[in-house]
């Protein structure tokens, strides 16, 4: 009984100890709750919200009742994922995770009937021994990994096998064998032809990998020319052992671009830097020669190119009436605007689209604004703890 007069002082003690309890954990779950919100915007919501704006294109003149199958493509390029020599472990970790989530958000948003790859889908391809290639691949099938009514089809680029003096037929078959890749090879799904290339071997030297890539070329050729004569006379006799293929002109697809002096006349927020303009292009290294590029159009007569290799975006009409489109690579890396091309495409029509992904500068500036806001929380936080304290302390000084 005689310790009665302490009990409201406890009962005080303990309600002030319980308040400060809980304002701390106020300000721990605010600080940790919002590094998380900023986390989660950052590197998922952000791709679904950047994306979710892009739209398949209409193809002028195909209605929906029209029995015409329309085909909705993704072209993408230059991945570049990093390897074992130069690859290190946080670039790795930051621009594959923003590649994965941006293709998996697009998958799951545009549900694309196939997605082309036009190559250097490894920076270290050329140099990989195989157990490192082994690793990059098992990287490559996690990131890019897609359901089943998807295809996805990848090209080879220098990177991947090297230049033409670097090529080998070893390294061109290990690809050929992980990817399913033919050098020179027409697919045609839902009746639309597409003619898949590889540029490394359109050299003109007669190497063995060219010789045989040049041989496929030509029957490829044969096939789409009896395909357009199907109405001639003299088909049946011309055509009669070769293999038929759906009445379409084909799209050609690899990694060099055609022919051009430089990306000069290239316009847009994704081409090339106006000094990277000025510089003029090399013949079999950053572009294919000017024989080999006459050759193809005079060969496979085709209606659209898409190519990667300059990581900038580029249109370009050859003969004044095909249109080449130049895709900007789809990494960080390499940009900080990344993009992919979106195509809606018929056997006689087609309409293309861009989409963009997230900057990468938008997403720092997002990261250090939520950092800058939070250490002024924290300070604010703290400065305001110190002044209570003081105030309770001069409360508690005897007079």
């Amino acid at each position: 009984m005689m310790f009665k007069h302490l009990v409201p002082l406890r009962n005080g003690f303990n309600k002030e100890r319980t308040s400060r309890l809980k304002a701390r954990l106020f300000f721990l779950s605010t600080i940790f709750g919002s590094i998380l919100l900023v986390f989660f915007f950052c590197e998922f919501l952000v791709y679904y919200l950047v994306i979710v704006k892009c739209s398949w294109p209409e193809v002028k003149g195909a209605h929906k009742e029209d029995s015409t199958p329309v085909l909705k493509v993704m072209f993408l390029a230059d991945t570049h994922l990093l390897g074992e020599i130069r690859g290190h472990w946080l670039d790795k970790l930051r621009r594959e995770w923003q590649m994965e989530r941006s293709y998996q958000s697009a998958l799951w948003l545009l549900q694309p009937d196939i997605v082309f790859i036009l190559g250097d889908v490894f920076d270290e391809g050329k140099w990989s021994i195989p157990q490192a290639w082994s690793s990059d691949v098992a990287r490559f099938q996690k990131m890019f990994r897609h359901p089943p009514h998807t295809q996805l089809i990848v090209l080879v680029g220098n990177h991947d096998i090297g230049f033409h003096y670097d090529m080998t037929v070893y390294k061109l078959s290990r690809f050929e064998k992980t990817f399913n890749f033919t050098s020179g090879k027409l697919v045609s799904p839902k009746g639309i032809n597409f003619v898949l290339l590889n540029s490394m071997a359109l050299e003109g030297d007669d190497c063995h990998i060219c010789r045989a890539a040049e041989d496929q070329l030509r029957r490829i050729s044969i096939k789409l020319n009896c395909s357009r004569m199907r109405e001639h006379p003299d088909f049946q006799k011309k055509c009669k052992n070769v293999e038929k293929t759906p009445v379409s002109a084909p799209i050609l697809l690899q990694h060099y671009p055609l022919y051009r002096i430089s990306d000069s006349e290239c316009t847009g927020e994704d081409s090339a830097s106006p000094e990277e303009k000025k510089v003029l292009f090399k013949e079999k290294y950053d572009v294919l020669s000017q024989d080999a590029s006459e050759k193809l159009l005079q060969l496979l007569q085709p209606r659209l190119i898409l190519s990667g290799h300059t990581h900038s975006a580029c249109e370009v009409l050859h003969q004044g009436k095909i249109p080449e489109i130049s895709v900007p690579s789809f990494s960080w890396r390499n940009r900080n605007n990344p993009s992919f091309i979106m195509g809606s495409i018929t056997a006689t029509k087609y309409s293309l689209a861009k989409c963009f992904l997230p900057t990468e500068n938008t997403i720092i500036y997002i990261y250090c604004t939520a950092s800058v806001l939070l250490t002024g929380y924290v300070l604010a936080c703290l400065w305001l703890c110190i002044c209570q304290r003081i105030h309770s302390g001069r409360k508690q000084k005897p007079i």
